[in-house]
């Protein structure tokens, strides 16, 4: 008799009948989850500039200026050199776009075009700073190279004389007198009210910040208007150079408060801290370590201020007058400042007094950088850098210190000998 069996399927891995013994299940393997492979991606480079960035800019404005010409010269009814620039710099970001696009993914895209705007208004800022100076020279390029323009005043130049008669000495003058009187009122009460506003919280120093912040917009008219009443009319003073200083530095000083605040918060509180861990005392803490710390935007509160009031014309005018003579005494009589003198002369249809104010202008322009190098040299330095003079008294006070120390030391190991005893017989 033949005896048969079922056959399983092909994919049946049930336990398989052994000849000799019982049937044993089968233990399946323990299986390991395959491993996810990462992709890396790589940082872009931010910083440089790369050839297809470049070509992409240019072929970006050259399509945005021919685009924009066949719109205003052949399809559309346009006109006027405002609209096309305008047009011209939104198809250029358009196009931009459009071509890294080709290359980049979308955050690089939307960097790339924040970058091209900002770079833009950037170069259209100093386009606009590069026109002005170089307008203001020249069209004062008829009075500029006569010596007699910084050597003489005006009274004797009348609007028929040539430019080789008359100046504008009294001017610098009267602005060197009123800047500098400015400078000696705002740099010490500007910086001791910043240092209390940072190191005297509470709710009267809150109060000064909000009247210093409502300050900063105070226009200029509004200053001399307030001196005018004050100084002139209720205390009785004449007009002068000393009346328009004060006037300047109405507007200087919440310029100087508020830019120092600023730049005095910025100082690490870990630097105040172990100042007071040596045992030091506020006001100590600040003499000796926020103000060196803070120096260089320090001075850069200076120049803000001094930027605002050198460039002052109404409160001039209104607490100091005008005068065509030279006036070394700035507590008497009238006395005129540079962009007061650039603006009464440029009012004159003369050619020769026009040539003056833009000549006077280019002057405060030179005199305006001048005190900006001269403060950045003063006070430019960065926190904890000496000059030779310093460096100098540092090593020499280290050197006594040291000697110092030394004479300690060897008193401490004298008193730590024993007493020499005397031998007995």
């Amino acid at each position: 008799m033949t005896v048969t069996t079922a056959q399983s399927p092909p994919g049946d891995q049930g336990p398989q009948p052994s000849p000799d013994g019982p049937v044993t299940p089968s233990v399946p393997g323990t299986i390991l989850p395959a491993r996810r492979t990462t992709r890396t991606e790589s940082r872009r480079n931010l910083a440089t500039l790369r050839a297809t960035d470049v070509y992409a800019m240019l072929a970006a404005a050259a399509a945005s200026l021919c685009i924009t010409w066949l719109l205003f010269d052949r399809m559309l009814p346009f006109n006027g050199a405002l609209g096309f620039v305008v047009v011209s710099y939104a198809l250029f970001l358009g196009v931009y776009a459009l071509l890294v696009s080709f290359d980049e993914d979308g955050p690089a895209v939307r960097d790339r075009v924040a970058a091209a705007v900002v770079q833009s208004l950037g170069l259209v800022m100093l386009a606009v700073l590069a026109f002005v100076v170089v307008y203001t020279l020249y069209e004062g390029r008829d009075a500029l190279p006569h010596l007699n323009f910084y050597t003489e005043s005006m009274a004797d130049a009348g609007p028929i004389e040539p430019l080789s008669v008359g100046g504008i000495l009294h001017a610098i003058v009267g602005t060197l007198w009123q800047i500098s009187i400015a400078l000696l009122i705002c740099i010490p009460a500007g910086l001791v009210c910043a240092v209390f506003l940072n190191e005297v919280p509470g709710a009267f120093s809150r109060f000064v910040r909000t009247i210093v912040e409502a300050m900063t917009a105070l226009p200029s008219i509004v200053a001399g208007l307030f001196i005018y009443a004050t100084f002139i009319l209720a205390l009785g003073f004449e007009r002068s150079g000393l009346a328009a200083a004060l006037a300047i530095s109405v507007m200087m000083l919440p310029i100087i408060i508020r830019a120092a605040d600023v730049v005095i918060r910025l100082v690490p509180g870990t630097l105040r801290e172990a100042s007071y861990a040596l045992g030091t005392s506020r006001w100590r803490t600040v003499w000796h370590v926020v103000l060196p710390t803070s120096r260089s935007g320090l001075t850069t509160a200076i120049i803000l201020g001094t930027a605002r009031g050198v460039g002052e014309t109404s409160p001039v005018l209104l607490t100091a007058g005008y005068t065509a003579e030279l006036n070394t005494d700035p507590l008497h009589d009238p006395m005129v400042s540079l962009p007061l003198a650039a603006f009464e002369l440029v009012k004159s249809p003369e050619p020769t007094y026009i040539a003056r104010g833009f000549g006077t202008a280019a002057v405060l322009l030179v005199l305006v950088l001048v005190l900006f190098v001269f403060a950045r040299v003063l006070g430019g330095r960065g926190p904890g850098q000496l000059t030779r003079r310093q460096e100098h008294h540092r090593v020499r006070a280290s050197r006594r210190d040291a000697k110092r120390f030394a004479a300690y030391a060897s008193a401490d190991q004298s008193s730590d000998r024993p007493a020499p005893t005397r031998s007995t017989p």
